[in-house]
Formats: C-alpha cells, sequence, structure tokens
C-alpha cells in the first residue's frame, strides 16, 4: 500500500531531523521530512540544514525541483554551468531531469526548504559523477 500526502490539515512541529543517508553527499548533513508520498504526481518536501563546505552529489529529480534558501550562503549548479551563490529568500528551480548539486558555501551554514514531485517509485536520481568542486 502506498503511502500519500495527509487528506486533511496536517502541522508537523520541528524536531524530527535525522542525518542524511550515506553517499548522497561529502558529508552527511540534518534532513527533517515536512510532506511524503509514494503515490505519482504528489509532492515531497524537507527541510535541511548543512554545515560549512557540506554540498550533495550529483543528482536529478524526474519531475523538477523548487529550493527555497531559509538561511545562510549556499551555492548551486546546474551541469555545464558555473555555480552561483545563493542567499536567504532566493527561490531556485531545477527543471525535471537537470542534473545538478547544491550545498553551503565554505564559511557559511546553509538551510533550505526542498519541494520535489514523486513518480515512477522515486523523487530523486542519485548520480555517479565524482563529487562536485565548488
Amino acid at each position: 500500500m502506498s503511502t500519500g500526502n495527509p487528506k486533511t490539515m496536517t502541522v508537523r512541529r520541528p524536531g524530527g531531523a535525522v542525518r542524511s543517508p550515506e553517499g548522497i553527499a561529502n558529508r552527511s548533513f540534518w534532513v527533517e521530512m515536512l510532506l511524503e508520498s509514494e503515490i505519482d504526481g504528489e509532492n515531497t518536501a524537507m527541510r535541511a540544514t548543512l554545515d560549512p563546505g557540506t554540498v550533495t552529489h550529483w543528482h536529478t529529480h524526474p519531475r523538477g525541483q523548487l529550493l527555497y534558501v531559509l538561511s545562510g550562503v549556499g551555492l548551486v549548479q546546474r551541469k555545464g554551468e558555473p555555480a552561483e551563490e545563493v542567499r536567504t529568500g532566493d527561490a531556485i528551480w531545477f527543471a525535471a531531469d537537470e542534473l545538478h548539486w547544491h550545498g553551503a558555501s565554505a564559511d557559511s551554514p546553509f538551510s533550505y526548504l526542498s519541494i520535489q514531485g514523486f513518480e515512477n517509485g522515486r523523487f530523486v536520481d542519485w548520480h555517479d559523477n565524482g563529487e562536485p568542486q565548488p
């Protein structure tokens, strides 16, 4: 049985953060799932908090991804383009299947809200392209 988004108003309080899985960044970071689904077309959402210098590995999202910077200074990059600095209040859209990474700048923590759709059993595909070099 697949789980989907809540069918009524739901309040999630802070405090459910866990360490990220191994192999998705150059070091682990805090992740708090805010919206989870295993139904195609529904969204997943998470809050992530990264220590300075922590960056994800290259990845894509089958339905795209919206990042909203909550605090700090981060870097984002799509494959083939230069990395770009992002700050509190910036919103970044990565198109469906656009190869990219994001992470904290070398001297600032970085916290963001991430929203991405679920499709064909997944909401992210991790690529073996090595660690980005911001």
